[in-house]
């Protein structure tokens, strides 16, 4: 029998590398893994741990492709010796943290390279013959904050749910454990915009309508696309931000640097309190690998759904802005907070305010 051909981008750490040796290694055999990584020198851990775990021989091999580069994904499907590829994984992905406007261009290029362009060459490349053979699956690795994907520090969806969501205008009454963990759902997934990750949240919102657009035209192909949304994720993701904020934040404002500095509080509580292990998480690209009829979206966790559910049960965005607000940034009063609170009063005996 013949195995299945599954080819992953992005394995020299995270989510790509355990998804590649909890197939290579999975006991019913069944399963020929491609493991590509933009630069082939870092694929000591991989076979480290493909050892340790007696990945059998033929099981397991690597090839060097970076999504930046069309030549390069060419190169690397040409030399799978099968000739065919039955499962694809896009997960290479890059992320950027810090102010919109003091990103220098190239780190905002880098991230829309790989993460948009970069999966868009992927799909260019082995899309074609799934199409022609009537048959494949294409998983790729999305986010259920726009950061959260593989990230492990991403907080802000989380912190709202560490902080219940309680008091959104009645809309949410949530508490931590509300949602019983499921591994799969055909629930939207809908993104949120989260502060300070402005270009990497605009990559995965793109990746979002992508698959989207993707997945309802290739059914009458029979080739299905998933997306795994994930949560925060024990990786190392955060050593490979572009543009980390040091000295770049000596130049924002003192109220910005103030609101970065709790957002980052936020994020570090939350990965302490609900970051998943890269293990758990590839077990939900297996569920969608070998789901008969697989869904869009599959999830990692539904610990932060709470806030995707608020973008739409109020179209106006209002209640979500103020939600994230709070859930962000707990000792920042919203905007719509502070005019609801009235103007501040004059201090005893000062002049009466100018007329607006």
């Amino acid at each position: 029998m013949d195995r299945t051909v599954v080819l992953i981008t992005g394995c020299s750490s995270g989510i790509g590398l355990h998804l590649a040796l909890r197939l290579a290694s999975d006991p019913s055999r069944s399963f020929k893994v491609y493991a590509t990584l933009r630069d082939l020198g870092t694929q000591g851990p991989l076979w480290e741990a493909a050892r340790s775990r007696g990945c059998p021989p033929g099981s397991l091999e690597t090839l060097q492709l970076d999504v930046r580069d069309a030549d390069s994904v060419a190169a690397a499907r040409a030399r799978v010796t099968e000739g065919r590829v039955d499962v694809l994984v896009c997960n290479a992905g890059r992320g950027l943290l810090g102010p919109l406007e003091a990103h220098a261009a190239g780190a905002v290029e880098s991230v829309l390279d790989v993460n948009v362009a970069g999966t868009v060459r992927t799909l260019q490349a082995f899309l074609p013959d799934m199409k022609r053979r009537g048959s494949g699956r294409i998983l790729v690795t999305g986010s259920m904050g726009g950061l959260m994907g593989a990230w492990s520090g991403a907080g802000p969806v989380a912190a709202a749910g560490a902080a219940g969501l309680r008091g959104c205008g009645g809309l949410l009454q949530w508490a931590p454990g509300g949602f019983p963990p499921r591994r799969a759902s055909t629930a939207s997934s809908r993104l949120q915009g989260l502060p300070f990750n402005a270009v990497y949240c605009a990559s995965k919102f793109a990746i979002e309508g992508l698959c989207e657009s993707l997945a309802v035209l290739l059914t009458p192909f029979g080739v299905h696309v998933s997306l795994i949304e994930c949560g925060p994720v024990r990786t190392a993701f955060l050593e490979k931000l572009e543009g980390v904020p040091g000295g770049v934040l000596d130049g924002a404002d003192a109220k910005t640097r103030h609101l970065f500095s709790s957002y980052r509080r936020h994020s570090e509580q939350i990965f302490r309190e609900a970051a998943q292990d890269p293990e758990e998480v590839t077990e939900v690209f297996l569920t969608a690998l070998r789901a008969p009829r697989p869904a869009l979206r599959y999830f990692s966790t539904e610990r932060f759904l709470p806030l995707a559910h608020l973008r739409l049960a109020d179209s106006s965005g209002r209640s979500y802005v103020a939600a994230m607000h709070r859930a962000v940034f707990a000792d920042e009063p919203a905007e719509e907070e502070a005019a609801a609170a009235g103007p501040p009063r004059p201090a005893p005996g000062a002049p009466p305010a100018a007329p607006q």
